[in-house]
């Protein structure tokens, strides 16, 4: 049996069981109360039959019960349906969105009540997941663009060794070397950053500040290559996440920092910072003025959002999105804000250790 079915027996049931019930008094209130033989009144003597009162009623109860059944069902069926009427936009939505179609919402007015507020909720999962599934499919293209892009000019350089054997394999070589370290580096960016969508890794206490003075330490060549001025300073900043990917994570915005930076005197500070609750990690750097509208597209996939000062640090442009993927990993926000005076600063906030 449908649902609006057994809504309806159910009604009718009710509705007859109250009926019966209530009938039932009836029935004891005069055997109880009612004479049967003759009563004296002050007007005048009266002869009450009790058992031909009740035979005579019984005729009219049974009308009444049919009326109560029928009603019953009816009214049942009837409120069970404008019950069950949201509850039918829902399945129908919740089928579009198994046959693919994850655009459609159900807006279900009226009151707020439970099936409103499972509405509300249905159509806030389907907006996210369609939000999802769109940057999975932009991002599944983008990966294929990049990889595509490194094979095409390795097949070329092959194809140009074969037709050309006299050629000195020294140079096609170290062409090759280069172009196959970038699909290396761009694959395990991948892992990395679906390492860190999938939330697979262990928590541990981790400070900030050192992890910060760590990066800082490695990429201090690459910074005095450039004539870039790296500062680290700051307090202790206690959190709880993996090691490596916060190292990754801070790694990742000191190097970005200095690669999209002027050509020389550039500068990059590297502050660390602790409150109530909350733990920050702050990454300035000197460089072109940026937009807004350009700053808020840097987090995407392989989008790069200035000329580098080397092309041969030009990267793989997963940078700021697997910073963005480790935070959110974290339960923290990044935060990016385009310095009046050129540049960009870089603020990851995670929630404090306890």
């Amino acid at each position: 049996m449908s649902v609006r079915l057994k809504l309806t027996l159910s009604y009718a049931g009710f509705i007859m069981l109250v009926g019966t019930l209530l009938i039932a008094a009836v029935f004891v209130f005069y055997l109880y109360y009612l004479p049967d033989g003759w009563i004296q009144t002050a007007t005048g003597d009266f002869w009450i039959d009790r058992g031909s009162l009740l035979r005579a009623f019984a005729p009219f109860v049974t009308v009444v019960l049919a009326f109560l059944l029928a009603f019953g069902l009816a009214g049942g069926w009837i409120l069970a349906g404008r019950m069950l009427t949201p509850l039918s936009r829902i399945t129908a939505a919740t089928r579009m969105a198994a046959n693919g179609s994850l655009s459609h919402r159900i807006r279900l007015p009226g009151r707020r009540d439970e099936f409103r507020e499972l509405a509300d909720v249905f159509d806030t999962m389907l907006a996210r997941l369609e939000a999802h599934v769109a940057e999975e499919q932009r991002f599944a293209a983008n990966a294929s663009h990049e990889l595509r892009t490194p094979l095409a000019i390795t097949k070329t350089l092959l194809d140009v060794a074969r037709d050309d054997r006299s050629r000195d394999t020294g140079e096609l070589v170290d062409r090759l070397h280069a172009v196959n370290t970038r699909a290396i580096d761009l694959t395990e960016a991948l892992l990395l950053l679906s390492r860190a969508d999938q939330l697979s890794f262990t928590r541990d206490d981790v400070d900030l500040s050192l992890l910060a003075e760590e990066a800082t330490e490695t990429l201090l060549s690459l910074a005095e290559e450039h004539d870039i001025t790296l500062e680290t300073s700051g307090d202790m900043a206690p959190t709880i996440g993996s090691h490596a990917l916060l190292l990754q994570m801070t790694t990742n915005l000191v190097h970005n920092a200095i690669v999209h930076n002027l050509p020389s005197r550039g500068a990059v500070s590297v502050r660390t910072s602790a409150s109530p609750g909350t733990v920050t990690l702050t990454v300035e750097n000197t460089g072109i003025p940026l937009t807004p509208a350009l700053v808020s597209t840097l987090v995407e996939p392989f989008q790069r959002g200035t000329e580098r000062i080397r092309t041969h640090h030009a990267g793989v442009g997963l940078g700021l999105a697997i910073v963005n993927s480790i935070t959110r990993a974290h339960a923290g926000t990044l935060t990016l804000t385009p310095r009046p005076a050129g540049g960009l600063c870089v603020t990851v906030q995670l929630p404090a250790r306890a």
